[in-house]
């Protein structure tokens, strides 16, 4: 059976990919013309700050800035586009081009202050340009490589991709961009009274309630879609942006550190990667140490005796006495623990009930007797268990 001509015809994803990579390399040829090969020096830290209008990412970007100690201001993807066509085309709830968003995006990144590090404020917003950030990290890795036993090496280093992805409904959308607008003509208004102050720029589509909506649904029709292409190529996951501000930053916080092993080289990755995180140990945590004391119980029910009963009769006088400061110390020279599961069971039945402990041995030669003819000193070793307590402390109210 011969196929209609339909079926051979390339796919909307692969006219994308096509259309990104005749894109890509027209700017990376412009750039390689205009400044050298050896001159494509990129900030070694991305941050790229995505989400639906009005989902706080102007909010949160000195919040990221402050937390990651990045000086150089945002690159608002926006505030790139100010050519008369593109005001024309933001005004309506549209989007600029993604060749002229790309060439733009990249020649600002190449800018001294972005050096080190540079959040990206929305970006990217296509398909188009998820696959140019793709072929860009590629290139930044190439880069690397081929640099990387030169006396340039240091810069061209290995490429961090950070994504936040804030998300939030329609209504909440439209509501937070009619909000804006109100603020905005409130704050212009005093600016122009008082002559105090810088004018706020006054967005059509935030004072238009279907305009609003239009931005949304095409953040929703071309813009989300892209955002989620992005899990095929980094770690990241949506941010709920309709929850509390600090909720909203505490989780941004966890996202970051959730993908901090990525700033790793990967070779250094590989060799750490066998060290289980602290994460994955937690989570068990609580039911191996269910399973130890059980087993403690059942295989030496009097060591775990002896050990809570000297909890209770030497330690937990001088625990209470310091429970105001959450910490106590406690020497002893117990044979008790001359059993290091002693100490093992010691440390299990503190951690059940709350508390953090170590314990620090320390030895010491004490002269026993001398041997008069040949001047030989026979010594005892005394150990001495230096058992630390950790707890939260009570806080004391003073007027």
């Amino acid at each position: 059976m011969s196929s209609s001509p339909q079926s051979n015809a390339p796919s909307p994803a692969d006219l994308e990919i096509k259309d990104a990579q005749l894109i890509f390399s027209r700017v990376w040829r412009e750039l390689e013309n205009s400044l050298g090969h050896d001159q494509l020096r990129f900030p070694k830290e991305l941050i790229l700050l995505g989400g639906a209008p009005g989902s706080g990412k102007g909010t949160n970007t000195d919040f990221i800035r402050s937390l990651r100690d990045i000086t150089a201001e945002p690159i608002v993807i926006s505030g790139l586009l100010n050519s008369p066509e593109a005001e024309r085309i933001k005004a309506s709830g549209g989007m600029v081009g993604d060749e002229e968003v790309f060439r733009l995006l990249l020649n600002e990144l190449l800018k001294p202050a972005y050096r080190d590090s540079a959040v990206l404020d929305g970006f990217p917003r296509t398909k188009v340009q998820v696959e140019c950030l793709k072929l860009f990290y590629d290139q930044m890795i190439q880069l690397r490589r081929e640099f990387s036993a030169t006396a340039q090496a240091h810069l061209f280093r290995q490429p961090t991709f950070h994504i936040m992805v804030l998300f939030v409904d329609e209504a909440e959308s439209i509501a937070r961009q009619l909000k804006r607008g109100e603020e905005t003509l409130e704050h212009n208004a005093e600016v122009r009274q008082s002559g105090v102050g810088e004018l706020w720029d006054e967005r059509p589509t935030d004072f238009d309630p279907e305009l609003a909506r239009n931005r949304y649904r095409t953040f929703k029709e071309k813009t989300y879609d892209a955002l989620v292409s992005l899990r095929k190529i980094f770690h990241y996951h949506f941010i709920n942006a309709q929850a509390p501000i600090e909720v909203v930053q505490r989780n941004i916080v966890r996202e970051l550190e959730y993908q901090s092993s990525l700033e790793l080289d990967p070779r250094t990755y590989d060799s750490l990667r066998r060290i289980p995180l602290a994460e994955e140990l937690v989570k068990g945590a609580r039911q191996e140490l269910v399973r130890r004391l059980d087993g403690y119980q059942v295989e030496c029910p009097e060591l775990l005796a002896s050990v809570v009963e000297f909890i209770m009769s030497k330690m937990m006088p001088i625990v209470g006495r310091y429970a105001v400061a959450g910490r106590a110390v406690i020497n002893t020279e117990s044979p008790l623990f001359e059993d290091p599961l002693a100490l093992a069971i010691l440390i299990d039945v503190f951690s059940e009930r709350g508390f953090r402990t170590t314990v620090d041995i320390h030895r010491q030669e004490i002269p026993q007797r001398i041997d008069l003819r040949s001047g030989a000193i026979e010594t005892r070793t005394k150990r001495v268990y230096r058992i630390t307590v950790r707890f939260t402390g009570s806080k004391i109210r003073r007027g």
